[in-house]
């Protein structure tokens, strides 16, 4: 069955529940916390999401932001929230899977403390350097590599961030060496590499595009299963001989004990908004990937983070990454 058939099986079957059973949940406004700054692409994405769940629960869906320790400050806000699925968290890398092996005194467990809703958007990432870099594929890059083990910086968008934990994947793959320089953040990363300050970065496709566009930097690789409609020409690390596959990704989850039929009441709700055109338009637009179906019900995605924790844990062990 295709997503968009699912979805239009999903919105009536919200609206065909007995009238006691959906006055019963919820009865009150949803908040999504942020835990990342308002303008971030987190907060982008629950806004997007917010409005298209609001008149399915029959409810205002009212976004919040609260930033700081990467995340880990409105993670424990979400995960100390009455069990009632009124408060969600816009959980993503940083926050769910990778805190854990990053942060020493991480104060609530992200195995244990949230019970999965739905992802909700996954974004490749992209091995970018400026527009006239000699290197013109990744062969070039990986080559230049061997030659010079450690002596080519990379940049990503930060210690522990999806682009630094997906360098480390490609030095392991490839067994080559760079030097990772963590910047704060993409659009911090990008400008150094237009400006010829570092010759090579990992990032995010929606910072880089309007660059890549604008004739300023060359993406050479994205870690997309499969070529991305928004820059077609642009090959895949797997098609550059790297079986790798990983990028950003944002999910709402819920505080754990969350009873499992509000749960499916959200999920369905994600679901149908998932599937609104114009939605899918602006996600294709920002160089998201669809959603796979299992990981849209809070079955699939809580397997889904089981199995990347383990991966970033796998990740962390290799590159001697301990948490401070």
């Amino acid at each position: 069955m295709t997503l968009s058939r699912r979805a239009a099986l999903a919105a009536p079957a919200i609206l065909l529940l007995p009238r006691a059973a959906r006055a019963a949940f919820p009865d009150r406004p949803v908040r999504i916390l942020v835990p990342f700054a308002a303008g971030t692409s987190s907060d982008l994405q629950a806004r997007m999401i917010g409005e298209r769940m609001a008149p399915l629960l029959g409810q205002p869906v009212v976004v919040e932001n609260r930033a700081g320790a990467g995340g880990a400050v409105g993670a424990d806000a979400v995960a100390k929230s009455p069990p009632d699925g009124h408060t969600l968290l816009l959980g993503s890398n940083g926050p769910l899977t990778n805190a854990p092996v990053l942060q020493a005194r991480l104060t609530y467990d992200p195995a244990k403390d949230f019970a999965a809703v739905a992802m909700i958007s996954r974004s490749p990432l992209t091995l970018t350097v400026k527009a006239d870099s000699p290197w013109r594929s990744l062969a070039d890059v990986l080559a230049a590599a061997r030659a010079a083990p450690g002596r080519i910086a990379i940049g990503s968008s930060g210690q522990g961030s999806a682009t630094h934990f997906l360098i480390e994947q490609v030095m392991a793959t490839a067994g080559v060496q760079f030097t990772h320089v963590p910047y704060r953040g993409s659009s911090a990363s990008v400008p150094d590499v237009i400006a010829g300050n570092i010759p090579l970065v990992m990032a995010e496709v929606s910072t880089v595009l309007p660059t890549f566009r604008g004739g300023q930097t060359r993406i050479l690789a994205m870690t997309s299963a499969a070529r991305m409609p928004i820059a077609p020409e642009v090959p895949t690390l797997i098609e550059g001989g790297l079986n790798l596959t990983g990028g950003s990704w944002a999910g709402l989850v819920a505080p754990a004990g969350t009873p499992a039929a509000s749960l499916a009441v959200l999920a369905q709700a994600v679901l149908t908004g998932l599937a609104d055109p114009a939605y899918r338009q602006r996600q294709a637009e920002l160089g998201a990937e669809i959603v796979a179906a299992q990981e849209q019900t809070p079955e699939g995605f809580a397997a889904w983070l089981d199995r990347e924790r383990a991966t970033i844990r796998g990740i962390a062990e290799r590159a001697g990454i301990r948490p401070e």
